[in-house]
């Protein structure tokens, strides 16, 4: 797959580096999604990028100050990867980047990275070579994208078209436009769900935003919808985090895991390393 991004990204790092170097240099652009390194000249009071655009050393101290904010460069401007609508989004410096928000960030950061907490929650269901699955939540789509990776067709959904604009931006989320192993439907999950037909998919990862954001993607109606989707001996992976339970003792994952065998799920159990829940159409895991 060739890869063209629309951008050169510059984060805190970069900007660092650039503010020290003298003459020509050569750095990664891309937010560290490849090992391509692309020639930049630094002059006294500017850096030249490749495609001629003129960045003044001003702008590229201010970026090295902030480290919650990624940047980028395209036609002669320099523009944060934000977006103020319905609230406040952007893309977090993290490696991959992740979606703040406002204020609250898509993926753990803390101790650990995104590459590393979606690896734990595609691990859970473990997608084989021609499956079928369904990824209810895209967000960066780093989810469908390792899906796909290990040989399964993924459809994945994602409601808010902010999250999607930052998506097409970020250079980790690439594969999920641009696979042919990816669909992307965009809109309400509660609701697409309805489309599928019975026992259409092999595994379904449920990554929801938060409890009090999306409630309607905890509820008893909706687990029912991902029990008919799923094929017999398919297998679901429910992330819940832990809201509340340090500080109120409020245990949200017990309450999915009970809804979750009303339904009809076997099997039912923690996952601690993923902060979620497993659960089976039968009790025999495949």
């Amino acid at each position: 797959m060739k890869v063209e991004f629309s951008a050169y990204f510059l984060t805190f790092r970069e900007a660092r580096r650039l503010l020290l170097a003298r003459g020509e240099v050569k750095l990664n652009l891309d937010l560290g999604k490849t090992r391509k390194k692309y020639p930049l000249i630094v002059e006294e009071d500017k850096v030249i990028f490749p495609d001629g655009s003129e960045v003044e050393k001003e702008i590229l101290e201010r970026i090295a100050k902030d480290e919650g904010t990624v940047y980028f460069v395209k036609g002669g401007g320099v523009f944060k990867a934000a977006i103020a609508k319905e609230g406040f989004y952007k893309l977090v410096p993290t490696i991959p980047p992740t979606i703040e928000i406002n204020g609250i960030r898509m993926h753990r950061t803390k101790d650990i990275t995104p590459l590393e907490d979606t690896l734990n929650k595609v691990n859970t269901i473990k997608p084989k070579e021609g499956e079928m699955i369904l990824d209810t939540c895209m967000g960066l789509g780093y989810t469908a994208i390792e899906s796909a990776r290990r040989g399964a067709f993924v459809i994945t959904i994602e409601k808010d078209p902010n999250v999607i604009e930052l998506a097409k931006l970020n250079p980790w989320s690439y594969e999920a436009f641009h696979s042919q192993k990816i669909q992307l439907i965009q809109g309400d999950a509660f609701e697409i769900i309805k489309r599928f037909k019975d026992e259409t998919f092999d595994a379904i990862i449920h990554d929801p935003p938060r409890f009090s954001l999306a409630g309607e993607l905890y509820s008893k109606d909706f687990y029912e919808e991902l029990f008919r989707v799923l094929k017999r001996g398919g297998r679901l992976f429910h992330y819940v985090g832990t809201p509340g339970k340090k500080y109120r003792r409020k245990d949200l994952q017990r309450g999915v895991m009970e809804r979750l065998r009303k339904v009809g799920f076997k099997n039912v159990r923690r996952v601690e390393e993923a902060l979620g829940v497993v659960a089976w159409k039968t009790w025999e895991e495949p």
